[in-house]
């Protein structure tokens, strides 16, 4: 694919479109994430438990269609699927300042929308990460996931930075218009992306059954340690995480007494960290190993989580942000090894559905997670459900550390010869366990 010696990928036409787009649309992400709570919060009143059920519908969708959306996707074209998504997602972000103005906006109309933005982010998100390999090549999967996160990174500092004073101006339900435009103008510029996917080689008539290729996928998942291990690491993350997240508006807000425009402030803190996190995954992944990077990141940033639950009004504060900083650098640094070793160890044909089934068992704990997260909040107040998340994510690192203590002693095909490198990557003198991790 053509490229610049100077710029990278970016000097690729089409990766330069995806950015963009990827870009615009974060950017209408970032303003939902803060945005649509702050509608539940301080237009609706809603309390704990309403917050943390909001927080369920929204992640619902990978309970719902995780495993057939990996199928359907593999079945389509990603771009196409990525435009659809965009659009749909900024139409049904549209009912809420609609509603709002006409007086008709309620916590049921937002569960509505809220389930289904989810259930149309799974599928967008599969597209995603399936089609990343076919625009950029396997050769270029760790560059391309590394700028893709700095681009997001951004937008984490940018779109709060943007979403607190607008809600301060016009309110939460009309910000949400800002969310719309930026969704949709990112499926427009995808639209604008030339390189086309390779024909699949069996027609409709010929394809297996539905029930047939998701078992597929989840055999394919389950039956490699390294993709089992961050699958259900990233499963107590994401639980974890929600959890944490749940509260963390209501602790803002109703602990600290910050307006939106100081949440604001402190969630582009984490974009911060999340951006240095995105220049730096490369780096990091090269010199301490692709594998041992995943668990980390992890180690080395999430503990920093309790120092917002210990924030009070003040330079403690400053402290809190500092630590959530360091959970989404930590986190941007792990997504972006994991994924490009996901990606590289599965071919095109099961990109979809190994996407699918990683997110329908690390994600399907997200609504549960939001339940206890409201949950908790009611019992233990926002302070605690803090404590709880942050000991959680924490912990998430067992499940890749043991795999990749594992790996470094004993290869996955059960032979008797130790791992070549510290890193758990094999040596290829086996041929039996040869690439595989």
């Amino acid at each position: 694919m053509p490229r610049s010696p100077r710029f990278g990928l970016l000097g690729d036409p089409d990766f330069g479109r995806l950015f963009a787009a990827t870009a615009l649309g974060q950017l209408g992400d970032r303003i939902i994430f803060l945005t649509l709570p702050l509608v539940a919060i301080a237009t609706l009143h809603a309390d704990e438990f309403q917050v943390g059920l909001l927080t369920a519908t929204t992640t619902a969708g990978s309970l719902l269609v995780g495993l057939p959306a990996g199928a359907w996707v593999d079945r389509m074209r990603k771009r196409s699927v990525l435009i659809g998504t965009d659009l749909l997602r900024a139409a049904a972000l549209l009912t809420i300042p609609l509603a709002w103005w006409a007086g008709l906006l309620g916590i049921r109309l937002l569960y509505a929308v809220a389930l289904l933005h989810g259930v149309l982010t799974v599928f967008f998100d599969v597209a995603y990460v399936s089609y990343l390999p076919h625009l950029v090549g396997r050769g270029n999967l760790v560059e391309g996931n590394a700028k893709l996160s700095a681009v997001r990174s951004v937008t984490s500092i940018g779109g709060p930075a943007v979403a607190g004073p607008l809600v301060g101006l016009a309110g939460a339900p009309a910000t949400l218009l800002a969310g719309s435009v930026g969704m949709t103008l990112s499926g427009l510029f995808a639209a604008t992306i030339r390189r086309r996917e390779e024909e699949r080689p069996n027609p409709v008539s010929e394809r297996p059954r539905l029930r047939t290729e998701i078992t597929e996928g989840l055999r394919f998942v389950l039956h490699r340690p390294a993709l089992r291990a961050i699958m259900f690491s990233d499963a107590l993350f994401n639980l974890s995480l929600v959890m944490y997240q749940t509260m963390l508006l209501v602790f803002l807000e109703r602990t600290l007494g910050l307006g939106p425009f100081g949440i604001g402030l402190v969630l582009s803190g984490m974009g911060c960290g999340a951006l240095l996190g995105a220049l730096t995954a490369t780096t990091l992944a090269r010199r301490v190993g692709q594998r041992p990077v995943i668990w980390l990141a992890t180690l080395a940033t999430c503990p920093l989580t309790v120092l917002m639950p210990l924030a009070r009004p003040g330079w403690t504060l400053y402290a809190g942000a500092v630590g959530l900083a360091a959970l989404s650098l930590g986190g941007v640094v792990r997504v972006v090894a994991q994924s490009s070793l996901q990606q590289s160890l599965t071919p095109d044909r099961l990109l979809g559905r190994m996407a699918a089934t990683a997110r329908f068992v690390s994600s399907g704990g997200v609504p549960l997670g939001g339940l206890l997260g409201g949950a908790s909040g009611s019992a233990f107040g926002a302070t605690g459900t803090l404590w709880i998340g942050a000991s959680g994510m924490t912990l998430s690192a067992v499940p890749t550390l043991l795999w990749w203590h594992a790996a470094r002693s004993r290869p996955s095909c059960g032979c008797s010869r130790p791992s070549g490198s510290g890193d758990g990557t094999r040596s290829v003198s086996c041929p039996a366990c040869a690439g595989r991790p």
